[in-house]
C-alpha cells in the first residue's frame, strides 16, 4: 500500500513542478531536495526507531508523510511544492522501519526469505500505482486528485498500524535471547567493548535507558554505530553504494538511449519497464530457494548476482540487437532484486539485529548518496555516448565485485564472527 500510493504520485512530480512555471534548473534543484533530506534523516530516523520502538516510529513517519502528500495536493506554486517535500524527505522511512521490524520478528536464517517476500509485495504496489496515477492525471486537476489519494492511502496505513493487534514475540536467536518487547523497549548500546564481543544484559540495557532521555539514547547509539560502520561495515556499505549507482546509471537514460540506438518509441519502452518490474516482483519468490542452494551464504549470493549484473550491463552497452536488450533487461530484473535483498541481509548480519533500525537507516543514507551522484555521473557519461551511463555502471559494479572478493568474510550469515574478527 505504501508504494502503491507513492508510485501514483512520484512519476508525475517533475511534470507538475514544470507546469508551475519554473526553469529546468530550478526543477532539478527542487527534485534533488528529497534525496538530500533522505541522506541526513535516514540514519537518525532508523536509530530513533531502535530507541522508541517500531510501532511508535512507524505511526509518526506514516502520519507526517501523509501530511507531506496533503500539502502536495495543495501546491499551486513552487514554494508550497518545495514545502511539501520536506516532511516526506525527512520522515518517509516507512519501508526501512518495516524491514527493521521484520528483522526483529524472524530468525536470522528466515530473514532473507521474508525480506524477499517483502520486496515482492512492494513491487506489486509499484506496478499498480503508475497505471492508476497515469489515468488520473489525464483528468482535469488530476495531479491534485492523485496526491490526495496518496495521502488517503497513508492515513489508511496509519489506521492499520494502530488497529491491528501487535503480539509480543519471543525470538529464539542463540546470540541474543531477549524478547521482542525488550527489543522495542530498550536500545542496545554498542560501546567499543560490545564491538569486541562483550555482551550487555537486558536488565542493564533497560536500566540504562531509564536513566537517560531518548535524545541522549539516539546520540549514544549513533556514536557507537560510527565505530561499527568504520570497523565492520565499511565494505558492505561501499558495495551497496557502488552497485546502487551502477543500477541507477542503467535506468538514468534508458528511454532516451533506446530511442537513439534502436528508434524505439517511449510508449514501447514503458511496456518494457513494466515487464521488467513485474519480473523483479516475481524474483522475490526466488530468494529463498537460491539461498538454500547456497546454504544461506548471503555474501556469495551477492557476489554472484553482482557479477551477473556487471556482465548484463556490459551486454546492454555493447549490443546492436533489441532482442539482446530485452534479454539483458529480463535477467537484470532478477539479479538486482536478489542483490538488493542480500545486501540488506548482510548489513543486518554484520551490524547486529539489536540496532537493525540504525543499520538500515545508514544503508538508506548510502542509497541517498547514490541518488545524488547518479544523475551527475550519468550526465557526464552521456556526453560521450548514449551507452556511456550503463558502461560506467558496469565499471562500478566490477569495483564492487573486487571489494567483495578481497574482503570476503570468513562466515556465512553469522555477524558475530565478523565482529569478533574485527
Amino acid at each position: 500500500m505504501d508504494l502503491f500510493g507513492v508510485s501514483m504520485t512520484v512519476p508525475l512530480l517533475n511534470l507538475h513542478v514544470r507546469s508551475l512555471g519554473v526553469s529546468p534548473v530550478v526543477a532539478g534543484i527542487v527534485g534533488s531536495s528529497y534525496g538530500i533530506l533522505q541522506l541526513f534523516s535516514s540514519t537518525f530516523v532508523g536509530c530513533w526507531s531502535d530507541v522508541v520502538g517500531r510501532r511508535c516510529s512507524l505511526l509518526v513517519c506514516i502520519l507526517l508523510s501523509a501530511l507531506g502528500y496533503l500539502l502536495l495536493g495543495m501546491s499551486t506554486n513552487v514554494f508550497l511544492f518545495t514545502l511539501a517535500r520536506v516532511p516526506v524527505g525527512v520522515f518517509k522511512h516507512t519501508l526501512s522501519i518495516s524491514r527493521a521490524l521484520l528483522s526483529d520478528l524472524v530468525t536470522e536464517k528466515e530473514r532473507p526469505l521474508v525480506l524477499g517476500q517483502f520486496n515482492t509485495a512492494s513491487g506489486v504496489g509499484f506496478i499498480l500505482g503508475p497505471v492508476i496515477g497515469g489515468y488520473l492525471t489525464e483528468l482535469d486537476g488530476g495531479f491534485y486528485v492523485t496526491a490526495f489519494m496518496c495521502c488517503s492511502v497513508f492515513l489508511l496505513n496509519a489506521g492499520l498500524v494502530w488497529l491491528l493487534p501487535w503480539r509480543e514475540t519471543s525470538l529464539n536467536i542463540p546470540d541474543s535471547g531477549w524478547s521482542l518487547d525488550q527489543k522495542h523497549a530498550t536500545v542496545t548500546i554498542k560501546s567499543e567493548s560490545t564491538l569486541q564481543g562483550a555482551a550487555t544484559t537486558p536488565e542493564a540495557r533497560r536500566s540504562g535507558r531509564n536513566l537517560r532521555p531518548p535524545w541522549v539514547e539516539v546520540m549514544s547509539t549513533l556514536k557507537d554505530m560510527k565505530n561499527l560502520i568504520f570497523s565492520a561495515l565499511w565494505d558492505v556499505f561501499l558495495v551497496r553504494l557502488l552497485m546502487g549507482v551502477a543500477v541507477m546509471l542503467y535506468y538514468s537514460n534508458f528511454v532516451l538511449a533506446l530511442e537513439e540506438r534502436f528508434g524505439v518509441r517511449p510508449k514501447t519502452t514503458g511496456y518494457l519497464i513494466s515487464y521488467t518490474s513485474a519480473l523483479g516482483t516475481l524474483a522475490g519468490f526466488a530468494v529463498g530457494p537460491i539461498l538454500r542452494l547456497y546454504k544461506h551464504n548471503s555474501h556469495m549470493v551477492l557476489l554472484h548476482s553482482s557479477a551477473l549484473t556487471c556482465l548484463l550491463l556490459l551486454l546492454y552497452s555493447t549490443t546492436n540487437s533489441m532482442a539482446m536488450v530485452v534479454l539483458s533487461s529480463t535477467l537484470l530484473s532478477f539479479s538486482t532484486t536478489i542483490g538488493r535483498t542480500c545486501i540488506t541481509d548482510l548489513q543486518l548480519s554484520v551490524g547486529g539485529a539489536q540496532a537493525s533500525g540504525t543499520v538500515i537507516g545508514v544503508g538508506q543514507s548510502v542509497t541517498a548518496v547514490g541518488r545524488i551522484l547518479a544523475p551527475l555521473l550519468s550526465g557526464l557519461a552521456q556526453e560521450i555516448s548514449p551507452c556511456g551511463p550503463p558502461s560506467l555502471g558496469a565499471a562500478l559494479a566490477l569495483v564492487a565485485i573486487l571489494i567483495m572478493t578481497l574482503y570476503r568474510p570468513p562466515f556465512s550469515g553469522d555477524g558475530s564472527e565478523r565482529l569478533k574478527r574485527e
